[in-house]
């Protein structure tokens, strides 16, 4: 009788460490997707904000269009490369990262070419927009940071014994962090001061 007792006990006691583990597995894959949200909200504003910094640029620079029209591709190249799935593994954040890289280049081309009108640089409504860019890439920064820290903590989850039997037994899978391309001008953030 006393061993029925015994082996029902660790028998519980194992189904709980299970549905334990599975839920902080939950718990960190929402947090992961949670973040990625974070980050695709900073990139619609930072998406938002280009065609009124190019149209502001134009104004004083009409003879500049070859600036302008890559400004202009690599915001929609950047736009049109999906977002990461339902799982976090489509596959899509080197991919994104690299588009986002690209167009960090465009953008310091632009502000290259504002540099030669003074008047631009003055510009109430070309400041603002400088300002704002300048905090939309702050907040880009730091919401990359906090999604790679949940997929860290998700992904250590995942490998550590023996939280990494229950990980296989409901093929949860590691995410993928989000690093911008190892190029100099991609890893630097826009530097929008004149």
């Amino acid at each position: 009788m006393n061993l029925t007792y015994i082996i029902l006990i660790v028998l519980v006691l194992v189904i709980l460490y299970f549905v334990a583990v599975y839920n902080k597995f939950v718990r960190l894959g929402n947090n992961s997707k949670e973040a990625w949200s974070d980050i695709e909200v900073q990139l619609k504003r930072r998406y938002d904000l280009i065609p009124n910094l190019v149209s502001t640029v134009k104004g004083y620079a009409t003879h500049e269009s070859t600036a302008f029209e890559k400004v202009s591709n690599a915001r929609a190249q950047a736009m049109g490369v999906g977002a990461v799935g339902k799982d976090g593994h489509n596959g899509t954040l080197e991919a994104k990262a690299k588009a986002e890289g690209e167009l960090t280049n465009t953008l310091k081309s632009l502000f290259a070419v504002a540099e030669a009108y003074p008047d631009l640089k003055a510009n109430t409504n070309f400041l603002e927009l400088q300002r704002e860019l300048s905090d939309t890439e702050n907040k880009v920064q730091a919401s990359r940071r906090f999604y790679n820290g949940n997929v860290r903590d998700l992904n250590i989850a995942i490998e550590s014994v023996p939280s990494n039997i229950v990980a296989k037994m409901f093929s949860i899978q590691k995410m993928e962090l989000f690093d911008l391309p190892d190029n100099d001008a991609a890893q630097n953030v826009v530097e929008v001061k004149f």
